[in-house]
Parts: structure tokens; sequence; C-alpha cells
């Protein structure tokens, strides 16, 4: 097993581990599938969702909210549900929430279930994806080592991107065509196999904070917003990304009602929505790839600021109300620009946290994404609800645009990310009675 206390990569990355390297190790391969059924299911869940509201109240409000609401339990207790997963070992958060989530999703699939219901039960089962998500990043790093773990992330945010195209397109279009309440039940099942295979394939650990060296839960999430937000490096990757994806999200929340306004025929209108889901994926998954394999480390770092300004400059031309294939294509666009700078982003946060803190300044990054995406999904709902949908997309990127020039205008240099990461390297994998050192140091 690989010790978080090697040595940590320059900040330019692990330009000599490959994904051999990385797949070569058998318990990152149950991770990685666990990843995969857990996220197909997810995104399966959420297109089929936005469907069967839509087919029960006709409107584009209620249908975004129906989306919206798989980012509630991040806004609500996210980080606190995610600093949960340093109090016990990774592997068993991640198998209880896996077959938690299992159990409540499967009960969706109960005939005549009122939506208020289903929206009910999704927000419980989404509960479980804080701890989930908070131990598996927590836990890649202990399996890995520092020198894999940034080709790791770019290869889990990469397939994260393919599962939510594949669970938009096949969620859409299995829920407008057949049973929405047959699809999301389907899910079920994902889950129990992400559960199976992280117990039968990812050895046992014990917790990141023994018993006795535990504060109060509320204290431990503090010091992650503390840690996160009282750093010069931390806190500009945390800002950036929220606002990317608060632009960027918004296509995808109103797909529902989108397809509906294009296209009267309900028979059409899942593979239309379908599309507009699934056009931001493929274009993560393209720009990921290519940015990740064809440019150097250094120039990852450079493009950062004009590409995340890209990212919603792509979307101000659905203004003009074109067709699905063309709407596609610039969110494909989009997408493009989205995927050439997350797995630098992802990769840079990580390895600037010292062991311990990792899980709680994943919730904090998670919250703050669920509250921005979430918000700007409701937000862009109820203006698309008396301007149309391809207005109010397209102004909210204008507005996306001129944020993201000021964001950038304040990003830091490289010599700081390089710095942060030794720093974090040779902290003492010991935080529970350090806290405040560890801030203390990132401020500096």
């Amino acid at each position: 097993m690989s010790d978080d206390r090697s040595a940590a990569p320059p900040a330019h990355g692990a330009g000599a581990v490959t994904f051999r390297d990385v797949f070569g190790i058998a318990e990152y391969r149950a991770i990685f599938v666990a990843l995969v059924a857990n996220s197909v299911g997810d995104y399966l869940a959420r297109a089929a969702m936005t469907v069967l509201v839509y087919q029960q109240t006709r409107s584009v409000l209620l249908s975004a909210a129906s989306f919206a609401i798989s980012y509630l339990p991040w806004i609500v207790g996210g980080p606190l549900l995610a600093t949960l997963a340093e109090r016990y070992p990774y592997r068993r958060v991640m198998i209880v929430c896996d077959l938690l989530r299992m159990c409540l999703v499967g009960l969706v699939a109960i005939p005549g279930l009122p939506v208020a219901a289903v929206l009910a039960l999704a927000f419980l089962g989404m509960l479980t994806s804080p701890p989930t998500q908070a131990a598996r990043s927590a836990l890649l790093p202990l399996v890995l080592g520092r020198d894999r773990v940034v080709v790791a992330l770019a290869v889990n945010a990469t397939t994260t991107q393919g599962t939510q195209v594949v669970g938009f397109l096949a969620g859409a279009t299995l829920a407008a065509a057949a049973s929405p309440r047959l699809t999301i039940a389907g899910v079920a099942l994902l889950f129990g196999l992400s559960a199976l295979t992280i117990a039968v394939g990812v050895s046992a650990r014990s917790s990141a904070h023994p018993r006795r060296h535990r504060p109060q839960l509320l204290r431990e999430t503090a010091e992650g917003f503390r840690l996160v937000f009282g750093s010069t490096v931390l806190r500009p990757i945390a800002v950036l990304v929220f606002t990317v994806t608060m632009f960027a999200i918004v296509p995808e929340g109103l797909a529902a009602g989108w397809a509906a306004e294009l296209d009267p025929d309900p028979g059409r209108r899942g593979l239309d929505q379908g599309l507009i889901m699934a056009a931001g994926p493929v274009g993560w998954i393209v720009g990921g790839l290519l940015i990740s394999r064809l440019v150097q480390p250094d120039i990852r770092q450079k493009l950062v600021r004009p590409l995340s300004v890209a990212a919603a400059v792509a979307l101000v031309p659905v203004l003009a109300a074109p067709d699905v294939p063309v709407i596609a294509l610039f969110i494909l666009i989009s997408g493009l620009a989205q995927g050439g700078i997350m797995p630098t982003l992802n990769g840079l946060f990580v390895l600037a946290l010292p062991h311990g803190y990792r899980a709680r300044a994943f919730g904090v990054m998670q919250g703050g994404l669920q509250v921005s995406q979430g918000g700007a999904v409701l937000v862009t709902g109820v203006i698309a609800e008396r301007f149309g949908v391809p207005v109010t997309v397209g102004l909210w990127s204008v507005a996306g645009a001129l944020m993201l020039v000021a964001v950038a205008a304040r990003w830091p240099r490289p010599g700081a990310f390089s710095r942060a990461i030794t720093a974090a390297a040779a902290a003492s994998p010991q935080p529970a009675d350090r806290a405040r050192a560890v801030v203390s140091a990132s401020r500096r």
C-alpha cells in the first residue's frame, strides 16, 4: 500500500505516470468499477426524474426543480456529511451509503407514488452522496500514492462525464419512451453493484481520525472551510470551479423544458432532451483527453484562464434560438473548455491538501458546487418560465463570461501552487489536533 507521506510531484504533475500504472493496482480497479456503476445510476435517475415531473406537471420550473433537488443534500448538509467520512473507515462508509441508496431508489418503483413522494425519496437517497464521494476522494491517495493520484483523478473525472452521457441519453430516452418509474427503479441495481464491488475489491483500513483524536463534528467541518477559504491557493481554485459550473450547468437543468419548447411531439422530445443533456459531457470528455494527453503540464495551467471564460462565451449564441443540433454543438464547445481545465484544477487542489483533510475539503468543494449549480438551475428555471429557455441561457452566459473574466484576473502564479504542494507533502498526517497549524501554513 502506498504511503501518503511519499514525496509530492512538482506542480506540473505526474508526467511519467501512465494509465497502466494506475489500473495496475487492483484496489483502484474496484474503486473505478464502483464509480462507474454509481455514476451511471445517478445520471439515469436525474434524467428520468425530469421526464417524470414534466409529464405529470407540464411545468419547466418544476422539471428544473426536480433536477436541482439532487443538489439539495449538499446544500443543506453536504460538508457536515462529508466530514463523517473521516470519522469512519472509508470502505465502510462507501458500502453502507450505496446500500442505503439502493433501498431508497428502489422504493420509487411503487406504482402510483405521487411526485412529492418521489422527490422526497430522491432527496433522502442523495443524502448518501456526500459521504460516499468524500470517502472515495480521500481513499484514492492512500491506494495510489501521491505520484499516481493526479492521473487517477483525470481518469475518474473523464469517466464521470462519460457516464453522464450514457445516463442522460438513456435516462431521458427510456423514460420518455417507456416508464420513468421503471427506469429509476432499475438504478437501484447499479448502487447494489457498487457496494458489492467495494466490499470485495477494497481492503479495510482504519479511519483517518481515531476516536480519541476526534473534535466536535461541527468544529471539524469548520476546519475544512477555514482550510479551503483561508488558503491563497485553494480559495482561487474553489471560486473558479464554482463560477464555471454555475453557468455551464444551466442547459442540462432546463433540458426537459427546452426540448418541449422545440418539439411538440413527446415521442421525439426525449431524444432532444438527451442530446442537450449529453452534449456538455461529450465535450468535457474530448477536451479532457485531448488537453491532458497532448498539452504539456505547464501549458495546461496557462490555459486555465482563457478556457474558463470560453466555457461561458460558447453558450451565448443560443440567444438566436437555433435547432437542437446547433444547440448541442454550442454546449459541446462549452464542455470542451470545461474538460480542458477541470482535471488540472482537481489535481492541483488534491495535491495541495494534507492527509486527514481531504474528505472535509471535498465536502466544502462539493457543497459549494451544489449550491452554485442548484441555485443556478432554480433561478434560470424561474426566468425561463417567463422569457423562454434560449433567452435565459444566452443572457445567463453573458453574465457568466463577465464574471469569469474578473475571476481569471486574480489567478495565482504557478509558483504558488508548487509551494503549496510541497508543503502538503511534508505535512504530518495527524491533522485532528493540528488544524490551526495547517490553516496557518496554507496562508503563507
